[in-house]
């Protein structure tokens, strides 16, 4: 039995409501981290690889709203814990000096979530504002982690955990930004094109 069909505030609200389509956005939200996070580049001075883990966070979050993309990232990040794995290269288990950044995936995804059900992934300069704010989630508390798990100072943490990675998440936000209002205008046509011919 389909639930209640309200208009979409995010992506994942042009699927059909129902139980099992909610859950499998979820679980598919979660596998879909878990992939980008095996696309990683090691890079010899820091703990913390390369990866396409944080596009893939930004665009579950904005993409299932915030229940979803917290439940996603909270299932991510516990199966991951109990041994999937499927961390940045194959990992698993609690801690280590990138540790905090899976915790900032759990929030960046409720708050993208929200401006995203708020409009924010409907135009290329709104996405490219939430993608900001979802990385700047994700590094205050993935850098911090790293700074009290290495005891290093606030110099060394974000020289290790946040300089080296600015340039990709520049181009993951432009990235971004070009593709989920593409996938807005796409559905909405469809959707209409649906309505017409009922």
């Amino acid at each position: 039995m389909a639930l209640a069909t309200p208009a979409p505030r995010v992506l994942a609200d042009f699927a059909t409501r129902t139980v099992i389509t909610q859950i499998a956005l979820v679980v598919g939200g979660a596998a879909f981290v878990g992939i980008a996070a095996q696309i990683a580049i090691p890079l010899p001075f820091t703990p913390v690889p390369l990866t396409l883990q944080t596009f893939a966070v930004l665009l579950t979050g904005a993409a299932l709203g915030s229940l979803r993309g917290v439940l996603a990232l909270t299932v991510y990040a516990l199966a991951g814990v109990a041994g999937v794995p499927w961390f940045s290269q194959g990992s698993s288990g609690f801690g280590g000096a990138s540790f905090g950044y899976i915790l900032g995936f759990v929030l960046a995804a409720y708050i993208v979530g929200r401006l995203a059900e708020r409009g924010a992934s409907t135009t290329v300069l709104r996405t490219a504002g939430l993608m900001v704010v979802g990385n700047v989630v994700i590094y205050a508390i993935g850098v911090a982690w790293l700074k009290v798990s290495l005891d290093a100072t606030w110099a060394t943490a974000v020289s290790l955990g946040l300089t080296p990675f600015l340039i990709g998440d520049a181009l993951k936000i432009a990235l971004a930004a070009g593709l989920l209002p593409l996938s807005w205008k796409g559905l909405e046509k469809l959707r209409a094109d649906s309505t017409k011919s009922r």
